[in-house]
């Protein structure tokens, strides 16, 4: 499995702004599919995920304001977020987990909130 993440980008507090990352490979080993980010001078976190059961989680302070979806026409998992704030700003990776394998990551791409 490949993953391919462009997009990212600067947008002003309180607006949206969505993240894709396109899924390439074989995918039958594949049981969830997740976003990250990475702040400056802090550790890497997860913000969003969902597993083959349907099964959706979300990191506290994005509750509300952010949602991961999946197009399987597309092969596309997608991160949109709305009112995004200043603290939002961070390098966000995709990331798939399959069964007996290592997870694998999208290049990460930069989401900048100005205030």
């Amino acid at each position: 499995v490949q993953l391919q993440a462009p997009g990212g980008g600067l947008v002003q507090a309180g607006g949206s702004l969505r993240l894709s990352c396109a899924v390439s490979g074989r995918t039958s080993s594949t049981y969830a599919w997740a976003w990250f980010r990475q702040a400056p001078g802090k550790e890497r976190e997860l913000v969003a995920s969902f597993n083959r059961g349907g099964e959706t989680d979300y990191e506290d302070s994005v509750k509300g304001r952010f949602t991961i979806s999946s197009d399987n026409v597309r092969r596309t998992f997608y991160l949109q977020m709305n009112d995004v704030k200043p603290e939002d700003t961070g390098l966000y990776f995709c990331n798939v987990k399959e069964y007996l394998r290592e997870a694998v990551w999208g290049q990460g791409t930069q989401v900048t909130v100005s205030s």
